[in-house]
Order: C-alpha cells, then structure tokens, then sequence
C-alpha cells in the first residue's frame, strides 16, 4: 500500500485573443507552441523539442476487451494522427499572424508552424482540440506530479509573455480551467499506471463512488449550472454538468466517469494506463496532491482487493448533485438503499485506506503525509468548509466570490462574478485571482518559484522521461520524434534511424544512464554503448 507509481497529468488551457474575438482557437494555440520554441531557440541556439511519433497510439482500444472503429468514432478521439493547420487557419480570416518570432501570412510555406513538440523536461506541448495541451513527463509519485504539473503552467505563462512581447501581435491569454461556459469543456486528465493483472471491473466498482465525491476535496469551482452555464449559482466542480455515462471510451463527448481507453503507452501484456478525464485543472498545488494522492491510494486498495464495496445508484446524477450544492449537505443514494453525502462516502475510502496502510505498514513519508492531509481535508470540510480555504480550490474561489456578492448587494447570476470566475483560471501571476490570493500567503504552496522554473527545464529522474528530455537537449539535431515509449535518431550518413523503445516506464533513469550521458560522447558512440 502506498502512494507509489508511475502517473502524470494532462492540462488542455482555454485559450483566448480578447481583441480578436473570433481568432480561431487552432491557430491562437499553434501561436502558444510555437511562441515556446521561440524561448527555448534562443535559450538553447536551436530547438530542443522534437516531433511526436504517432506509430504506437492505439487511441480506439477499449479495455472491455474490443476495439472501436475509426468510422464509428467521434473526430475527437483520434488522436493518432498529426493535427493540422489550414491555410485558413494560418491567416486568421485573412490577416497576418506571428507565431514565435515569425510573421505568417495566408498561402505561406516559408516556415513550417509547430503543432507539437516533446520538451527538454520529457513533457508534450502539442494543439489538442483546438486548445494548447501540456502533458507532463512521467513521475513516480503525486509530490512529483504536481510539480511537474507546475512546471506546465510556468510553460504556457513563458509562451503568452513572449506573445505579449512582438510587436504588432494581439495578447494571447490562457485560462487553467475546464469550461468556456457556452457548452465547451476541455480537460485536466490524469494517468496511473496498474498492474493488468487488476480486472477491469474491480477498477470501475471500486472507482466510481470514489470519483463521483473526490471532486470536495478537489475540484475548482465553477459560476453556473449546466452546459451553457444557464443557471444561476456556484457549484463545486467544473467538470461535473458535462459528464453522460458511467463507463465508455470517448472524453469529449458522452464523457463518461470511468475512460476505458486502453493505450498503456509501456509493456502491454504487463501495464494498463488508467486514464482519468473526471478531474478539474488545479491551480491549487494543495488540491492538486489531493487529487492524485487520494486517487493513488484508492487503486492501492483496488489492487489490494481491500476498496470499499458501496455502488451508487446514479453515478451521474449523484456527480452532479454533489457539484451543484457547495453546502455539501446533499446526500445521494446507494443501492443497498442507504443515503449518504459526499463527505460520508470519502470518509468511508479514507478510513479504508487509513486501516489498509496500517494494515500493510505503508509508513513512507509521501504515503502518511496524503493519508493526513486526505483526512485532515475531510474534518475541515464538515466542520466549516470555509477552514479549508486555503488548500482547496473551490472553497477558495466560493469563499471570495461570496464576499465578494455580499459586499456589492449581488447574487451569483451578476454578469461581475462570472469575470471572476474566468480571472481566477488567468494564469498570469499579476492578473488571476488564485495568484493574487497565493502572493498573499492565502493559498498554501508546496513549491517555491525556482523550483518549478527547473521543472520546466529539467526531468524527473526516476522514470524514462529522463532519457527522453536528456536526449532531447543533449542531442537535439539527432532526435527526430519522441512519444512516450520510443525514441528515434537519425545518424550522420545513415540511410535509416534508430529507433530505442522505452516501453518500461521505470528504465532510462538517472541512475541508469546519467553517468552514460553526462560523457558527453558523440551520437554514434552513445548509441552504440546504449545498445551493448
């Protein structure tokens, strides 16, 4: 029993131009990417980024055991092919548009325009779904994750002050949230790494309660209810309104609580990647731990076979009752015919957990710091979920709003408070609403400044992504496309590349091939010491 594993998480960022408010998204996010290589082109003296390599996606499997065809699959869920930018696109209905340091206009192929790129860091910067995405490398445990998660904002903030800076070209804003409240939702995913030993089914029962309530420890809070945000109020999760299904492949439509994407991105026979679409982006580093620690600690259980055996009678419905009442006093019915709340279901996991870890002696410090804060959330919430202020995301943003409508005579559906709940998800430092609330010591921060800043340049040591961003900024003329489980290089005067599988998520670490590297050897000779 322990926090322990291979996990990483997903932010697709709302993008857009405030003066150009029909610039289409695609093009506004490739001008983010690119914006990026810029930096790092004159950090570095050329790129180090490469192309994605697309040869292992499978993104159509289903882990109930078949595969979806591409004709019956919704657009969206391809994901195994290279985005595109139109001619249309570039020129942003016949204007001229920069993107890095470069001035396309319509018709141009002086320059190729960026869609994705893999970082010095190990993370992805690519165009998902007409939104920037940035996915971090893989890591070992959720103090890590959310650094690296961090490390994915300092990116994006990088990109829109460099946008910002050339003459002549619009703001590009970005936003850390899940919704454009016009019935547009884009994601904060997270991936686990599991035995595949673990059935399916276990994984799916003993989720789905856990996943319907995590979002009161969690979630960011969101002005309105329902997809177009036509109802007045504050709810407790950004997400929740847009989910359909308790189980299925899709994530951007009939999203459902449990993906069942089947892509290990490592061994196949050995590894299933649970790929998680039900959380919120977190600006909060606090209620980001808690969401990938908690989460760590219930498929423990699952693995262990010790999970809570309760089953929801709705899941979706009970989602989205939970999320629309932020007093957290609802209480949503299971099919042994009990009623309970939000708070009742995640004590009845964290008190599991508690006696699992007791029971196992999971006594490492990351493992006993989750469990106490995990609780230590759960007590503060029902006492007065204004306590947990400072370390949860939504109670934070519910708790200045609320002041905020108190003081000024107003009520939630005020046209004022929800510019509020877009400023809160600005991820610039001197206009979001969370950063104004951190720089005064009201939000709590795991990371210093400096900290994430080499995050964004540096991998994590103890997993593949090592190898990956080393090589990348090692070798960059020589990497040609990157993903997950693969690296390739071309060498001088060979005809065909070499391409080194990286399929064990826990090889290609510092320990492993840092002294190899740090030798600084010529490309030839590190590959062929690599493969000896």
């Amino acid at each position: 029993m322990s926090v322990h594993r291979v996990m990483g998480l997903e932010t697709e960022y709302g993008v857009l131009a405030p003066s150009m408010p029909g610039a289409n998204a695609t093009m506004l996010s490739a001008q983010v990417i690119n914006a990026y290589a810029a930096t790092i082109r004159e950090a570095r003296g050329q790129i180090s980024g490469t192309r994605w390599d697309y040869a292992d996606e499978t993104p159509l499997n289903d882990a109930r055991g078949f595969t979806q065809s591409r004709s019956s699959a919704d657009p969206s869920q391809l994901t195994d092919v290279e985005p595109e930018l139109d001619a249309e696109q570039v020129a942003l209905d016949g204007g001229n548009v920069s993107i890095g340091d470069t001035l396309y206009d319509r018709g141009s192929t002086e320059h190729e325009v960026l869609m994705n790129m893999v970082l010095g860091n190990g993370a992805r910067l690519y165009v998902d779904h007409a939104h920037p995405e940035y996915s971090s490398p893989e890591t070992t445990n959720p103090f890590d994750a959310v650094l690296w998660d961090q490390a994915g904002d300092y990116v994006a903030l990088d990109a829109v002050r460099r946008i910002a800076g050339l003459p002549g070209t619009p703001d590009v804003h970005l936003y850390k949230n899940n919704t454009d409240n016009k019935s547009v939702s884009y994601g904060a995913h997270e991936n686990y790494l599991m035995p595949r030993s673990v059935p399916f089914d276990a994984i799916v029962s003993g989720l789905i309660p856990f996943f319907a309530t995590r979002q009161v420890i969690c979630a960011s809070g969101r002005v309105g209810r329902g997809a177009l945000g036509q109802y007045p109020g504050f709810q407790v999760s950004q997400r929740a309104d847009f989910f359909e299904a308790g189980v299925g492949l899709e994530t951007t439509v009939r999203r459902p609580i449990i993906n069942t994407r089947d892509e290990p991105h490592a061994h196949w026979e050995k590894y299933r990647r649970l790929h998680v679409i039900i959380g919120d982006a977190n600006l909060g580093q606090v209620s980001t731990l808690l969401r990938t620690g908690s989460t760590a600690l219930v498929l423990s259980m699952i693995e262990a076979g010790t999970a809570p055996a309760i089953e929801l009678r709705d899941p979706v419905a009970a989602l989205q009752a939970i999320s629309h009442d932020p007093t957290l006093k609802t209480k949503v019915e299971l099919t042994d015919g009990r009623k309970l709340t939000a708070l009742e279901i995640q004590w009845i996991y964290a008190e599991a957990s508690a006696a699992h870890c007791g029971a196992t002696d999971a006594t490492d410090e990351a493992t006993v710091e989750i469990q106490r804060r995990w609780e230590e959330t759960l007590h503060l919430l029902e006492t007065d979920i204004f306590e947990a202020a400072s370390t949860v995301d939504w109670v934070a943003k519910y708790k200045l709003m609320l002041s905020y409508a108190q003081r000024h005579g107003v009520d939630f559906s005020d046209a004022r408070i929800g510019l509020m709940d877009l400023q809160w998800a600005d991820i610039r430092p001197e206009k979001g609403l969370y950063h104004l609330l951190a720089d005064r010591g009201l939000m709590e921060t795991l990371y210093s400044p400096e900290q994430i800043a080499a995050a964004a340049s540096n991998p994590p040591e103890d997993t593949r992504a090592y190898f990956r961003g080393r090589v990348l900024s090692q070798y960059p003329q020589h990497v040609v496309a990157a993903s997950w489980d693969s690296v390739s290089f071309t060498l001088p005067g060979a005809r065909r590349l070499q391409r080194i599988a990286t399929l064990e998520p826990l090889r290609g670490t510092k320990a492993l091939v840092g002294d190899l590297l740090d030798k600084d050897l010529s490309i030839q000779e590190f590959l062929a010491t690599l493969r000896s």
